[in-house]
């Protein structure tokens, strides 16, 4: 399991797994599209069994977004500090603050199973962002993993960008680094695919 790169992106370069996390104890709090299936909406365990049904599934690679987030980034002095795509106008979704903290658990608990068993297949983290949304929008993983497709496949009208490793950074004195180095594995920095801003 690595980081992947932006030559990964597109629907040919291998199987997908678009998931958009949650952690609750009863809700289907998470969502997921796995290729051109119909997206499903999961409670966090049957997300963990269908992941590590994936990850022995194939030999193909797998390319996996998860949209929590999968970096952290640090000022010169340590502290924590805000990625480049975490401001847009006034509002800020930073991944220390909040729900980002939970969704990266959330994150640590679907992928560390995966390292205890080493698939034979390569799987090739992306991670999602899915925030900013328009005010009065009810929040919808369907849609959430729907539109985290559309921009990684480069499905024309999609609505977002990816955010290539080296352009995480809000300022050059800033670094970043894997979310899971403290979590004692260290999965590498893989871009952002932004969806819906």
């Amino acid at each position: 399991m690595l980081a992947a790169t932006m030559e990964h992106l597109g629907k040919a370069s291998g199987d997908w797994a678009f998931v958009d996390i949650g952690f609750s104890r009863e809700s289907p709090t998470c969502g997921l599209l796995i290729n051109d299936d119909d997206p499903k909406e999961l409670q966090f365990f049957e997300l963990q069994q269908s992941i590590a049904r994936l990850a022995s599934e194939s030999s193909r690679p797998l390319n996996l977004v998860l949209e929590a987030p999968l970096s952290c980034a640090f000022t010169a002095a340590g502290n924590p500090v805000g990625r480049s795509m975490e401001k847009k106008d006034q509002k800020t979704r930073y991944w220390y603050a909040g729900l980002g903290c939970q969704v990266t658990l959330a994150a640590a608990y679907v992928l560390r199973p995966l390292i205890a068993v080493a698939p034979a297949r390569t799987i090739r983290l992306f991670e999602g962002f899915v925030s900013f949304k328009p005010k009065n929008t009810k929040s919808s993983h369907i849609a959430d993993v729907l539109a985290l497709q559309a921009v990684a496949w480069g499905t024309p009208r999609a609505n977002g960008s990816v955010v290539a490793a080296d352009n995480i950074v809000a300022d050059p004195s800033h670094r970043v680094v894997s979310a899971f180095k403290v979590f004692g594995f260290d999965l590498g920095v893989p871009p952002i695919i932004i969806a819906g801003g």
